[in-house]
């Protein structure tokens, strides 16, 4: 044996498994096809929110949450239905209890903190059982994807057992713990860049078990299309990518080649506000718009898109919505007021107050001003039009998207009515009243949510209309594994000596999330099932 286990991707979900194997005294190869520069993977580019339920966070701003109804909330947006979804539901239980019990004090222990606000995302829109939060639950790692991923990185450089081994490809699983792969050439791309894929050797490695915890497809967009359900309309011909190119789907191909299952394939998690990186690392780079409420949302024809597909509140309808149109982009239109208050960016990289834990950058946000990045995007962005009147900036945003005829009228209308229903403190309009409700908690009203105003007051101008783009993201399904991580075959027995966590697992079970997420699940996700399954590996060799 060259090792007790082998980890197959050093991404957040690898170096967990990594650190809990090796805290078991086990002896652990970590291989990663992309550089050392690259450590941590997807979750370092991350906003670094996490899921946490009835959270001292929490209580102090008045939110009162349960594990009931977190549960509540997770099955009305997994809305399991089918029969491979015994395992992802018994995955998703796991994880509720996880989050509403040591998931806080676990990471504690390791030095993670969180911003004091907790956020209110996918906020849903439905019924009591339905789709969404009912509570704001987000909590954002100080330190945001570089915060999270410290504490393992730490953990795996300081033992002595551990072996990373970089540039080095896995092709083929085998019976009996064997990986045979290629070796790639040394490289200095900065992380996150497109790396050669030039061959300079190969490898075979031999260990007690295995533990796949490559990641995903978000970056393989023919993958991605292939998998698209009818579901949600048809697969969209110009995509933006939220992950890099190397987030390739390559292991789900190779485990399911060596007797793995995968289960859920067309279930996954793109997102509708996706914004053309106008400074790039990798190809097609997407920023994702983490917005507030108040943004009135048109398709790409100028139509006001109905409720609940409103900024923030559900993902997957509103995507379901937008490809219907036969057209992959949508608009916001909003006013500098609503920038100011309600735009943030997802990403490590776009949050360098959070990323850096300055005390001083993060309160420059409750001064006058969009945050510097959102004012950079506003400014270089290719898909943001500013103007001082209606007409003005429904012309740019027509040279924006010029191969789709806007509604002028249209807009206007829409606009001037929406405008109408804020002259007094009542409304039919479910989006204002939404707001005024999300101004009810505590932290909206702080730094969240715009005190409600007509976009065409000129005192809150200019105006500000922003081209949406699809966005790609997560994998929902994966690799089917039991409660131990362990990758099931076909019959429902496990494959001998392999594992897997993370995302290639749909982050436990092969799809704990169902058809939906509700945000802050996808790291915890990577750290709920990376310790699972290294702690099972570890006994079990």
């Amino acid at each position: 044996m060259d090792a007790d286990v082998i980890v197959i991707g050093a991404g957040l979900a690898g170096l967990v498994a990594a650190a809990e194997v090796a805290d078991a005294g086990k002896r652990v190869i970590l291989l990663d096809q992309e550089g050392e520069q690259s450590l941590g993977g997807q979750a370092h580019w991350s906003f670094g929110g996490l899921f946490f339920v009835d959270s001292p966070e929490q209580r102090r701003l008045g939110i009162r949450d349960s594990a009931e109804l977190a549960w509540q909330d997770w099955l009305g947006s997994a809305q399991f239905d089918r029969a491979e979804d015994e395992w992802p539901r018994r995955w998703a239980e796991a994880y509720v209890h996880f989050a509403a019990g040591e998931k806080r004090a676990w990471l504690r222990a390791m030095g993670h903190r969180v911003f004091p606000v907790v956020g209110w995302a996918e906020r849903g829109g439905g019924p009591a059982d339905g789709h969404g939060n009912s509570v704001p639950r987000f909590h954002i790692t100080w330190g945001t994807g570089p915060g999270i991923v410290e504490p393992f990185e730490k953990r795996v450089r300081a033992a002595g057992n551990v072996e990373l081994r970089f540039r080095h490809r896995v092709d083929e699983l085998l019976p009996g713990g064997t990986v045979r792969g290629t070796v790639l050439e040394p490289t200095t791309v900065a992380r996150g860049q497109s790396s050669s894929r030039t061959a300079v050797g190969e490898f075979e490695l031999t260990a007690g078990a295995v533990i796949v915890t490559s990641g995903g497809i978000g970056g393989n967009h023919d993958l991605v299309r292939k998998a698209w359900p009818e579901r949600l309309g048809p697969p969209p011909k110009t995509m933006v990518s939220g992950v890099p190119a190397h987030v390739d789907g390559r292991m789900l191909a190779i485990t399911e080649a060596a007797g793995g299952r995968i289960i859920n394939p067309d279930r996954m998690w793109h997102y509708t506000e996706g914004l053309r990186n106008w400074d790039p690392i990798w190809p097609g780079h997407g920023i994702r718009i983490l917005p507030g409420p108040s943004s009135l949302w048109l398709d790409a024809t100028g139509k006001r898109l109905p409720a609940p597909c409103f900024p923030g509140f559900d993902t997957l309808g509103t995507l379901r919505h937008i490809t219907a149109t036969g057209y992959d982009h949508s608009w916001f239109i909003l006013t500098q007021k609503i920038i100011e208050k309600e735009f943030a960016l997802s990403g490590s990289e776009q949050n360098p107050d959070l990323t850096n834990r300055s005390v001083r950058q993060v309160l420059q946000r409750v001064k006058k001003g969009a945050p510097a990045p959102v004012e950079a995007f506003k400014q270089h962005g290719a898909d943001f039009a500013v103007a001082a009147t209606l007409d003005e900036l429904i012309a740019k945003m027509q040279k924006i998207a010029p191969e789709v005829p806007l509604d002028a009228a249209e807009i206007r209308r829409t606009v001037e009515a929406r405008d109408r229903e804020l002259a007094n403190a009542f409304t039919k309009d479910a989006q204002i009243t939404a707001v005024r409700g999300a101004r009810n908690y505590r932290g909206d009203r702080l730094i969240r949510v715009a005190t409600p105003h007509r976009l065409l007051d000129p005192e809150a101008g200019p105006l500000i209309a922003v081209h949406l783009n699809i966005l790609t993201r997560k994998t929902l399904g994966g690799l089917e594994t039991d409660l131990d991580g362990r990758v099931l075959k076909a019959d429902g027995t496990p494959l001998p000596g392999v594992y897997a966590a993370g995302e290639v697992a749909g982050f436990g079970g092969g799809g704990m999330h169902g058809y939906n997420s509700l945000e802050g699940t996808f790291l915890g996700g990577c750290l709920f099932s990376g310790r699972t399954a290294g702690r099972a590996a570890a006994r079990a060799v």
